[in-house]
């Protein structure tokens, strides 16, 4: 061996390790959230439902398949939480309804008295209206039915502004109502905003050691939530000229003749067969005149469509579980219309005699059809971006 020369390795000596390097397992991505529309056409189709009936088992029954929905799926968003000011505006419903009829009377003819009010003489052109007087049992079960029904209508329209994101609702809106989709969406999207600002001001105040209830806690809130609504606007009319919304491309005269006449020949056919349809004389042409409204309605609305200069960025897709969340809600409606055509003493029981409702069974075993989104739904993230543990 030579100066300068390198002695060979041992036998027995190890062979340098290699630096592997570890690719992290990827971390399972969660399903698409369900499509914005099949949310709405859900709680529309239980709305409808609930007008078919003023059985308020039936009704009641309505109330606990969408709460269920709402409670299961609902995601973790401040425009979620309006929920609850639905139901609480359901139950006044329900006692402004019952105290009108208290103090005015009912028009139902009863037996029953529970009470006997001072009654208030009115003029003679005032016939047909009275205040006070005697509050019947008959009456009161009447105005509780009706009101049930507005309520539990009131009661899935919030399940549908709790379950739907209204900015993706507003992106899957076809081009030619854009336009009028924003001032729906910011309608729509005023009390739940209304609510988060209200409960984020009411928990400062009460960090504060600050009163956050009574006439005064109000008046204080009032103030800034208003001012928290016009920067709202303000910011939102900002950002819609910074991105140049309301550009309109260049579309040929005959285009825009045929969409306006699509358009208005489809808005007339749907009148035309819905009024068909609502009436006896008209129960041959209503259904055709119908879809061959609601088809030239759709053409109006794919070629006005061609006239808004916008591009969607990772647009909702409807895949089956929103086609199964529909039919779901569909079939709801279908078949309670169904049975009130059917066996109408069952979905409207009557008061005069004053007797308990009883629960058909095949319109309840059809109103449980509604739960179907609760099991083919993805369940919503919590904040660290996992799913939600399902219920047991």
């Amino acid at each position: 061996m030579g100066a300068g020369g390198t002695l060979p390795a041992p036998a027995s000596a190890t062979p340098p390790t290699r630096h592997r390097h570890h690719h992290p397992h990827p971390a399972p991505t969660h399903p698409a959230p369900t499509h914005p529309g099949a949310w709405w056409l859900w709680a529309l189709s239980l709305g409808t439902a609930a007008t078919r009936t003023t059985n308020p088992l039936l009704l009641a029954l309505l109330i606990t398949v969408s709460a269920y929905v709402v409670i299961t799926r609902r995601p973790h968003a401040p425009w979620s939480r309006s929920y609850g000011a639905f139901v609480k505006l359901a139950l006044a419903v329900l006692l402004i309804r019952l105290l009108f009829t208290t103090i005015l009377g009912s028009p139902i003819p009863g037996t029953h008295t529970l009470l006997t009010l001072p009654e208030v003489p009115l003029p003679h052109w005032a016939q047909g209206i009275r205040l006070g007087g005697r509050v019947t049992a008959e009456g009161l079960t009447f105005a509780l039915y009706d009101a049930m029904k507005l309520a539990t209508l009131l009661i899935c329209v919030g399940a549908a502004n709790a379950l739907a994101n209204p900015a993706r609702l507003l992106k899957s809106l076809p081009g030619a109502l854009y336009e009028m989709g924003v001032a729906v969406v910011v309608a729509l999207t005023f009390a739940p905003n209304l609510i988060a600002d209200v409960q984020r001001l009411r928990a400062a105040r009460r960090l504060r050691g600050r009163p956050d209830r009574g006439v005064r806690g109000l008046l204080q809130v009032g103030l800034p939530v208003l001012e928290g609504a016009l920067e709202r606007s303000v910011a939102l009319a900002a950002a819609m000229d910074a991105r140049g919304y309301g550009r309109t491309a260049r579309v040929p005269a005959p285009v825009r003749r045929t969409t306006a006449a699509l358009t208005l020949g489809g808005l007339l056919g749907v009148c035309a067969g819905t009024y068909g349809l609502l009436t006896a004389a008209g129960g041959t042409y209503g259904i055709p005149v119908l879809v061959a409204g609601v088809a030239a309605a759709l053409g109006g609305l794919w070629l006005g469509g061609r006239r808004t200069v916008r591009t969607r960025y990772r647009p909702d897709r409807w895949d089956a579980r929103a086609w199964l969340v529909t039919a779901s809600g569909v079939a709801v409606a279908a078949l309670l219309f169904l049975a009130a055509a059917r066996d109408p003493a069952a979905l409207h029981p009557g008061v005069v005699p004053l007797t308990a409702p009883t629960l058909p069974l095949w319109p309840a075993a059809a109103v449980l059809l509604g739960l179907l989104p609760a099991f083919v739904t993805p369940a919503p993230e919590n904040t660290m971006g996992t799913p939600v543990k399902e219920p047991s």
